[in-house]
């Protein structure tokens, strides 16, 4: 476990954060418009709310500590519902929630990564222990909202920058990356192909560039033509095979920046006569189980999902209590788990 949180905590100590009153009265206007604001109401102007809300930014709330209740909740929002990714999350969040007495509510986006303007007022009347979002993150707006209504948010897998200051969870994607790719070099392959995730996401490029920095590191040019920007979704694997294996030197090995991907290849390369790993190795990144039972079982790195949302969990849990954190940026160790879909390179 390794800290990344190199940047000032976000808004000042709590013994300079303001009232309700205080606020009122830098604002020029009454603590009930204030407490409006706070409570997330919305029958305040657009300019009185930006105003207030950029000096509770600037200056902080004034809270008192609190601690979880046994009958409490976790709001653990997912950008969409799909395939074995959510399982560990919620499994790791729900063995930290129960220990505590907390219950879990478990809620999607529809594909979006920024969650809407209802999704706010929806959590702010729940009042839940605390938040964890998860590949997606609240605006900076809603942020100020969760702040001043008292629930504690946490980042887990972040798609972007979570927010100044806003605690969050990732996995050593870079790492991961690299070790992919030397995985491959060491095994002779010179053509590798990435198939990577979309461009906004921070673990797609911290893959990508680990991919980068193999290849660099073992003096091999890097060919943008085996460079291929994917959504982190099955069909990504079948398209950019096909495209690859077009090429007049078509690649020898391809790196799938998630384990769907890495099935899409197993796919295409049924489609187009190729065996794997004797004609084309492939390596995957997360190690979700299913894929262990593929023929032939995946080559992956190993993303600690359950392990990381348990330590969102207890993070979250610290925050609700009003504990201060040792580390606002964690990052989980990857671990390349080397099965049979890589070989050396042949001839």
């Amino acid at each position: 476990m390794t800290s990344t949180d190199d940047a000032p905590h976000a808004g000042p100590a709590s013994s300079e954060a303001l009232t309700l009153s205080q606020l009122a009265e830098m604002a020029g206007v009454s603590v009930a418009t204030v407490s409006k604001v706070v409570n997330g109401r919305s029958e305040v102007g657009s300019d009185t709310r930006a105003l207030v809300e950029r000096l509770i930014r600037e200056h902080g709330f004034r809270r008192q500590r609190r601690r979880v209740k046994p009958a409490g909740l976790i709001e653990l929002v997912f950008h969409e519902l799909a395939g074995d990714y959510p399982i560990e999350i919620v499994k790791g969040v729900k063995s930290v929630a129960g220990q505590h007495g907390l219950s879990v509510v478990v809620s999607e986006l529809g594909g979006r990564h920024v969650p809407g303007q209802q999704w706010i007022q929806d959590v702010l009347s729940r009042r839940p222990a605390g938040v964890i979002t998860v590949f997606s993150g609240p605006t900076e707006e809603q942020r100020v909202l969760l702040a001043t209504r008292e629930v504690p948010l946490v980042v887990l897998d972040p798609a972007g920058d979570p927010g100044r200051g806003v605690p969050s969870v990732g996995a050593t994607n870079w790492s991961g990356g690299l070790e992919a790719t030397r995985h491959l070099l060491e095994l002779g392959h010179r053509r590798i192909a990435m198939i990577t995730g979309p461009d906004f996401a921070l673990s797609s490029r911290a893959r990508l560039d680990g991919y980068r920095a193999a290849l660099d590191a073992a003096g091999v040019p890097i060919d943008p033509d085996l460079i291929r920007v994917g959504a982190f979704q099955m069909d990504d694997g079948v398209v950019h095979t096909h495209r690859l294996m077009e090429l007049a030197q078509p690649p020898t090995a391809i790196f799938a920046a998630n384990d769907g991907q890495a099935i899409g290849i197993y796919h295409a390369a049924h489609q187009l006569g190729l065996r794997i790993p004797d004609d084309l190795s492939v390596v995957g990144f997360d190690d979700m189980p299913p894929w262990r039972w593929a023929i032939p079982p995946l080559t992956t790195v190993r993303q600690p999902l359950t392990e990381m949302a348990a330590t969102a969990a207890l993070m979250l849990i610290n925050l609700a209590e009003g504990e201060p954190l040792l580390q606002r940026r964690v990052e989980l160790g990857t671990e390349l788990m080397v099965r049979g879909s890589t070989a050396p390179r042949r001839g």
